[in-house]
């Protein structure tokens, strides 16, 4: 029950949404055909899996969408792909009807119109006469007839395409509209589009009432980080900016939530080079340790800047390109190795210290290699990915053939890199796949997927081969760590170390079966409100595992 509410407050957040009633414009259009059969569906969310959005655009009067029970507001919305005029919505409700709806229309998915305004609904069928237009309709429930949620046979829409794109100010990529496919061949988990891509924003409300927070004032956002040594590192703040911009359009405060982590990443400069993210702050707000840089988060502020970029432009109050392209000269500048094209740990080491031959795995990220080459049109990046790809290559072929496991940490990079001998930063596990491999296979699989780079599906396939053979099959048995050699250092359950062979997985054909078992796994799996670590390296595996990752 407490992860219930937390859920429902979390939800009920994301639907506050300020509305202006418009009056109705009665200009039917006969002519218009139907163009919401089969289109892309999200709602707030669904009573079960069972009913899921999909089913209302089905063509089926036999299968229904249902909300939650007891609760107000809910919405669905349906994606038609570019923009259209709007001259006739129909409703056909099941017992659970809206009483007190509306019918909106929007360019971007953000900002919605107002074409329809009813408080004496009386269930049953609905054929309204409209006029409106926008890419996105939905319907927008404000009040229930009926103690239950609210529920539709189908939902239909009827119109005709305007043949001038979106346009608008919202996203350009918004959430589940699939704008950037993947490699051929590449899997997905069984189930309708519609289906996965509700499954990713019901755990993502989940996560953002849990971490998303805005408690030191100032216009700040912060993610919360329970599990880390201060309530805030760079690393939960990256995880956020990306996330954030990629749920644009699936939430409506999505550009609100990512300014306010921008604000935040300005104002906590490092102390080492200012265009870079202090990797710690305490419960006070202000940054501590040195106040200098960490990579893992470094990577995905830029990252996440370059995705607001194509998202929303950047003539408003931040230029994210701008900032976007500081943080990657900076991240040039202070944390990759001049010598070896391998990320160091932090812009805190510098040459002759012991740590600048060393190197973290988890912060091996191809395709923000990609994203930051494409923007900087600077050529070292292709220098940079192609460092990393070998090195994992080879790390694969000379100490984990059998398994294709990665170590937490790589020493010695001016010479032979291996895998830490023991403990070199962290743990005595260093030399393992740990707390920060764990997350390889879906930082190599996002490249994967996104790219169908050779190097990288054949990294992505070793470990998923591995990984399937020795579970049987079954992600319950996947343990909490294992050497390289795939001995398992110690047993439980854990998202972290589960959900990122689902990436992994996507890149085998023969590997549906076991995809599915993974997805379910993570379905059946509850947001762990006292671990940003596990829960978000979580949402972002079903971020791609549902088609929606894409690179900038």
């Amino acid at each position: 029950m407490r992860r219930r509410s937390v859920s429902l407050l979390g939800l009920a957040s994301l639907l506050a949404l300020p509305l202006t009633v418009l009056p109705v414009l009665p200009q039917a259009q006969a002519a218009d055909g139907l163009v919401s059969g089969g289109k892309p569906v999200t709602a707030s969310s669904v009573e079960t899996s069972a009913f899921g959005p999909g089913l209302a655009v089905d063509g089926s009067t036999a299968t229904r969408w249902a909300s939650l029970e007891g609760v107000d507001p809910q919405w669905i919305r349906i994606d038609l792909g570019a923009d259209h005029t709007i001259s006739r919505v129909k409703l056909d409700w099941e017992a659970a009807y809206g009483k007190a709806y509306r019918i909106q229309t929007s360019s971007d998915g953000t900002t919605w119109t107002d074409v329809y305004s009813t408080t004496a609904g009386d269930g049953a069928t609905d054929d309204l006469t409209v006029s409106g237009r926008g890419r996105y309709v939905r319907m927008y429930g404000t009040g229930r007839g009926t103690p239950y949620g609210y529920s539709l046979w189908e939902f239909e829409v009827y119109g005709a395409p305007t043949g001038t794109g979106g346009g608008g100010s919202g996203p350009a990529v918004p959430f589940g509209s699939h704008l950037k496919p993947y490699a051929a061949g590449i899997l997905k988990p069984t189930g309708t589009q519609s289906a996965l891509d509700q499954k990713v924003v019901d755990y993502y409300n989940r996560w953002k009432a849990a971490f998303v927070r805005q408690n030191c004032g100032n216009g700040w956002y912060q993610i919360i980080s329970p599990d880390a040594d201060h309530p805030y590192v760079a690393e939960a703040q990256g995880y956020g900016m990306v996330v954030t911009a990629t749920m644009a359009g699936a939430d409506p405060d999505a550009k609100k939530i990512f300014d306010g982590l921008v604000k935040w990443k300005i104002d906590h400069p490092s102390s080492v080079n200012p265009n870079l993210l202090a990797a710690e702050q305490d419960t006070a707000c202000k940054s501590v340790n040195g106040g200098d840089g960490a990579t893992d988060g470094d990577m995905d502020v830029a990252y996440g800047l370059l995705l607001a970029d194509k998202q929303w432009g950047s003539a408003g109050t931040y230029n994210y390109k701008d900032l976007a392209l500081k943080h990657i000269a900076a991240i040039k500048k202070d944390e990759v190795n001049p010598t070896t094209k391998l990320l160091k740990l932090g812009d805190w080491s510098s040459s002759g210290d012991q740590y600048y031959y060393i190197t973290r795995t988890s912060d091996w990220m191809a395709d923000h290699f990609r994203a930051f080459r494409a923007a900087s049109g600077d050529t070292t990046w292709d220098a940079v990915r192609s460092a990393h790809q070998t090195q994992i290559s080879r790390l694969q072929s000379a100490y984990a053939s059998g398994t294709g496991l990665l170590p937490d940490f790589v020493v010695d990079t001016d010479t032979t890199p291996k895998p830490a001998p023991g403990q070199v930063l962290e743990d005595p596990n260093d030399g393992s796949y740990w707390w920060n491999a764990c997350r390889t296979p879906w930082r190599i699989g996002d490249d994967a997927v996104t790219s169908g780079d050779a190097t990288s599906l054949a990294a992505a396939r070793k470990v998923n081969g591995w990984i399937k053979t020795k579970t049987g099959g079954d992600p319950n048995r996947i343990a909490v760590g294992y050497k390289l050699n795939g001995t398992q250092i110690s047993s439980g359950s854990e998202a972290a170390f589960f959900a990122p062979f689902a990436v992994a997985a996507m890149t085998d054909p023969g590997s549906q079966a076991w995809l599915d078992a993974l997805w379910n796994k993570m379905l059946a799996t509850p947001v762990d409100t006292s671990s940003y670590f596990s829960a978000s390296i979580q949402l972002q595996v079903m971020i791609t595992a549902s088609g929606n990752h894409w690179v900038p």
